[in-house]
């Protein structure tokens, strides 16, 4: 699950035993309702699943074309298993780079209008690798407080400044940036954000770097394959195109697969081809991966229905819990974020619409700030109007059932969150 920052250690100096520590650590999240726990899957995502051994309506997942069980991946990851066998067995520099691999490449800088593109593992080691290859002490990195924990910490592993702005607050961006002396000034925000659905002011953004010699860094993990035309994300989105972006997209959600993707600048990419450790010091991808995704660029390309499909489902849910006591974040996106502020609440309600067999998760600090607890609602293509509907009533009825309980407004009980400035 994404987050965006980790809980501070616990000052416990009267047992000096790390296990002692721990297990107070892990006590104190129990007391908190900020325990973590998973739930087994068993077979294919989708919008029916088997979890924890019952079938469940799921609005969990970022399958958001519902493409990661579409057949035409699956005939052309089986066709690029026999063809490549099952792992590249080494890393791009020295014998992984396949040919199927150096074809997405290409493929992807062409989807998104850029002219180079650069195939990562995943988009966590994207970022840890981009940011730190670009910028180290003496110069500033500008970040979103509401970025993924990729970008949080991708710049703090590059030594260079580091400023938190308040969520996309780009006053506060341009005051940085005119009063900075850094010879390299970078800016990183997502795209879409992951547990809001809201966009990032991403025109005004690429202004400030025009006007100030500044390099904008956009995270589309959750905007690629959803947002603009065919999907090619939150840049074509606004029509925007610059040498001073780069835009890194991942390809487990949308996409249907596993990897990420940062597109650029040719002289930029190949900069990154050679300093960015987490490219260079890692075993390259099982080609079979590159197979499947040329495929859902394929039809990407051809059919745009499932972000139409996408926006009517959206329209339609936004619709029905207008009514609830709880606000829906503002989105366009495919994640719509109810908050409703408690931690035990956000758990009740969760467990509501799991007896309703409905899976919605709760998302507490330290994945959002203190006070913001949510049911994060993740849409997908493959949901149907009829699914829609059944969402919508299970939560009013799970709303009535909550109204006869108390719970903190504020979520004041909630710990502060020390990685937001």
């Amino acid at each position: 699950m994404p987050e965006t920052t980790s809980l501070a250690p616990l000052p416990l100096k009267s047992s000096p035993d790390l296990m002692d520590q721990i297990s107070a650590q892990l006590i104190q999240l129990q007391d908190q309702k900020l325990l973590r726990k998973r739930r087994v899957v068993d077979g294919p995502q989708g919008p029916v699943m088997a979890i924890d051994g019952k079938q469940i309506l799921a609005f969990s997942n970022n399958d958001y074309l519902g493409l990661a069980n579409h057949p035409a991946l699956i005939a052309a990851a089986h066709d690029g298993l026999t063809r490549f066998g099952v792992g590249a067995a080494s890393s791009a520099l020295i014998s992984g780079h396949s040919s199927v691999c150096e074809e997405l490449e290409v493929a992807l800088a062409a989807f998104v209008g850029m002219p180079r593109a650069l195939h990562f593992s995943n988009g966590y080691m994207a970022n840890m690798g981009i940011i730190p290859a670009l910028v180290g002490p003496g110069d500033l990195v500008l970040s979103d407080r509401l970025n993924h924990a990729c970008l949080i910490d991708g710049a703090r592993l590059s030594g260079a400044e580091f400023r938190v702005y308040a969520h996309s607050d780009v006053a506060r961006v341009e005051q940085q940036l005119a009063k900075s002396t850094s010879p390299r000034k970078l800016i990183v925000t997502d795209g879409v954000f992951s547990m809001d659905g809201d966009i990032a002011p991403l025109p005004a953004l690429l202004a400030l770097c025009e006007k100030y010699d500044a390099w904008l860094l956009v995270d589309d993990a959750h905007g690629f394959g959803v947002l603009g035309p065919q999907g090619r994300g939150s840049l074509a989105h606004f029509g925007l195109a610059s040498p001073r972006v780069l835009y890194m997209g991942t390809l487990g959600k949308a996409a249907g697969v596993a990897g990420a993707f940062v597109a650029g600048d040719a002289t930029l990419i190949e900069w990154l081809l050679q300093r960015a450790r987490t490219y260079v010091f890692t075993t390259a991808s099982p080609p079979m991966l590159a197979c499947a995704l040329l495929a859902t660029l394929e039809l990407l390309e051809t059919e745009d229905w499932r972000q139409q499909h996408l926006r009517q489902l959206a329209k339609q849910l936004r619709e029905g819990l207008a009514d609830l006591p709880w606000p829906l974040l503002p989105s366009e996106s495919a994640i719509q974020a109810l908050v409703v502020g408690d931690n035990q609440l956000a758990l009740d309600l969760m467990a509501a619409l799991f007896e309703q067999d409905i899976w919605v998760p709760a998302i507490r600090p330290p994945t959002v700030p203190k006070g913001t607890a949510r049911l994060r609602i993740s849409l997908s293509a493959a949901h149907t109007t009829e699914q829609v509907a059944q969402l919508i009533n299970a939560l009013h009825v799970a709303a009535e059932k909550m109204s006869a309980k108390k719970y903190s407004a504020s979520g004041e009980n909630t710990p502060a969150d020390p990685d937001y400035i």
